[in-house]
């Protein structure tokens, strides 16, 4: 392993374009998927105005409805719902995760160098970026972006307008998940610092490894899913097309008995491991900082490296449970509840030793850690709504109302974001070399936290109540909906509120680059293999030494020990 620092010099669009440099690469996944997370926003806050003030001009953006004098139609909302929820998942939150926390933080945990592929680490950085702009381009044209759902069931998603540039994004982003996924298996197999055994990996690490390899086996059926579809679109082919299908007064010509349903076999095949690619790097996050900011070893370590294997196993076979009102049969359904009610307990492990951790530390209440602590029980709310509708009796009545959008929000919004946010203050100081602002940041967490809750919690009891989601006007059409079409408002400011929250994360992320660098390696006093390196590390080596590790991941408060930490690669006197 080499760690020479004599490198030739790059010109600028090798350095920061064309970079092969897996920290390069992570940086341009966190730029690209905070922007379209940005924008997947923006598109929710236009789709909560509408909710709230239905039949009233929008706002600054009435423009793009000005066929229809400023008001948004039934068909402009169902296009912001299925591009709001594409962007958020497929083009945020997973190539944030995944593409930018893990490119950058694995071959650094780990000791390595780079990547084990640097070149097809580019080609999957490269395959997100041209999939996010065929998504966008949909936008601007005759046909429109897609209105079928984030979902695309069939046969209405053969038939709409927009499915078939959505269709070709997906083909690419699936197509760099598996590239970046693969990349991560081999590089942390293959690529890890001398006594870096597999018990002495942290806890981080486990995520990432257990994620990708649910992006490996779980992509591969949708992408496949995906160019069916399009032929079916495209060829005349009838793979999702069932005989003697009417639409729009015609009988559709179906050259063969195709099956909507196959279509949901396969996505939600994928979409249910989604959640855990989604929640599990989150963990990992939020475990590292735990252990830091406790200042004390993670509890029950193993046992959450076996909790995590076991839900990432389990995920593959509960996939069904988004499909109790297909009319799957008593046994089956009765299956896939017994495998839900199964996979919600490594969850409950997780969670336990992530509070047990907690119990008797020095706890430090810094921005990363009030973020990691607000994760743990917006994650346990998500978990705990989910299991009504992990059984088929409930989730017939709970299915298509807004209890599901607040169950699912509360998973990824204050859950999986909320842990994003920690990871991005917590390694902030070794991408950039800078710290960012104690006081914005805090500014930034309590407004935040507040205003999340805001807005996805009256979701429940609208969902409780029966008001059915997807409804362009917010439900003002049903008369059971009357008494609690007032949350649409308190929802909808709450959501412009959480917008304004986002604020003094951006002046403080723009503020601190524009300071002074401190190049101080190792601020939070944090015990694993990149703190280690130089802030920032050094283009393509990363470290100024060889790494040689002696020790496990969380070695805090080692009793006879002068400092109440100890790297892992350095002896424990």
């Amino acid at each position: 392993m080499s760690y020479n620092k004599n490198h030739h010099e790059e010109t600028f669009f090798q350095k920061y374009i064309w970079s092969v440099d897996h920290k390069v690469i992570g940086i341009q996944y966190g730029i690209t998927s905070l922007l379209f997370l940005l924008f997947g926003f923006c598109l929710m806050m236009v789709m909560r105005y509408q909710l709230a003030y239905p039949e009233t001009p929008i706002p600054i953006v009435g423009w793009f409805f000005k066929e229809s004098g400023g008001i948004m139609l039934p068909e402009n909302y169902n296009t912001l719902g299925a591009m709001h929820g594409t962007i958020m998942i497929f083009l945020g939150v997973v190539p944030l995760a995944v593409g930018a926390f893990g490119n950058y933080l694995v071959p650094l945990q780990i000791g390595a160098p780079d990547m084990a592929f640097p070149k097809l680490n580019a080609s999957s950085y490269w395959s997100y970026f041209v999939g996010g702009v065929i998504m966008l381009a949909s936008f601007f044209t005759p046909e429109g972006a897609a209105r079928s759902g984030w979902t695309s069931y069939p046969p209405l998603s053969i038939f709409e307008s927009g499915q078939t540039m959505w269709l070709c994004g997906m083909i690419f982003l699936i197509t760099s998940s598996l590239l970046g996924s693969m990349n991560i298996i081999v590089t942390i197999v293959q690529l890890r610092a001398p006594g870096l055994t597999w018990y002495k990996l942290p806890f981080f690490i486990w995520t990432q490894l257990i994620t990708s390899f649910l992006l490996v086996l779980a992509f591969p059926p949708l992408e496949a899913a995906s160019i069916l579809q399009l032929m079916d679109r495209l060829a005349g082919t009838s793979f999702f097309l069932p005989s003697g299908l009417v639409y729009a007064g015609n009988t559709v010509e179906a050259y063969g008995s195709g099956s909507p349903l196959l279509w949901q076999h396969l996505f939600w095949f994928l979409a249910h491991p989604e959640v855990y690619v989604l929640i599990l790097p989150a963990i990992g996050i939020v475990g590292e900082i735990i252990a830091n900011n406790t200042r004390k070893p993670l509890w029950g370590y193993k046992s959450m490296i076996y909790a995590i294997s076991f839900l990432g196993f389990m995920s593959f076979i509960v996939w069904a449970h988004h499909m109790f009102l297909t009319g799957m049969g008593q046994t089956m359904s009765a299956f896939f509840q017994l495998t839900t009610m199964i996979i919600s307990i490594p969850s409950v492990v997780v969670l336990t030793a992530f509070f047990l951790s907690l119990w008797g530390g020095s706890i430090r209440f810094n921005t990363p850690m009030l973020f990691a602590l607000a994760f743990l029980p917006m994650f346990g709310i998500g978990g705990l709504t989910g299991l009504p509708l992990g059984v088929a009796a409930s989730d017939i009545f709970l299915h298509d109302t807004y209890y599901v959008i607040g169950h699912f929000h509360y998973v990824v919004a204050p859950g999986t974001l909320f842990a994003l946010f920690a990871g991005i203050y917590y390694w902030f100081p070794k991408v950039s070399g800078k710290k960012l602002h104690e006081g914005l940041g805090k500014l930034h967490f309590w407004p935040s936290l507040l205003f999340m809750n805001g807005v996805f919690m009256p979701m429940f009891i609208q969902g409780l109540s029966g008001l059915s989601r997807r409804m362009y006007d917010g439900g003002t059409q049903y008369a059971h909906a009357s008494d609690i079409l007032h949350w649409n408002e308190f929802m909808t400011i709450s959501a412009f509120c959480l917008g304004a929250a986002q604020i003094p994360f951006i002046l403080n992320i723009f503020l601190t680059l524009a300071g002074k660098v401190t190049g101080e390696r190792n601020p939070w006093k944090s015990t694993t293999i990149e703190w280690s390196s130089p802030s920032p590390p050094l283009p393509h080596v990363n470290f100024d030494e060889e790494v040689k590790v002696h020790h496990g991941p969380y070695e805090y408060s080692v009793p006879g020990h002068e400092k109440d930490f100890c790297l892992q690669t350095k002896k424990i006197d």
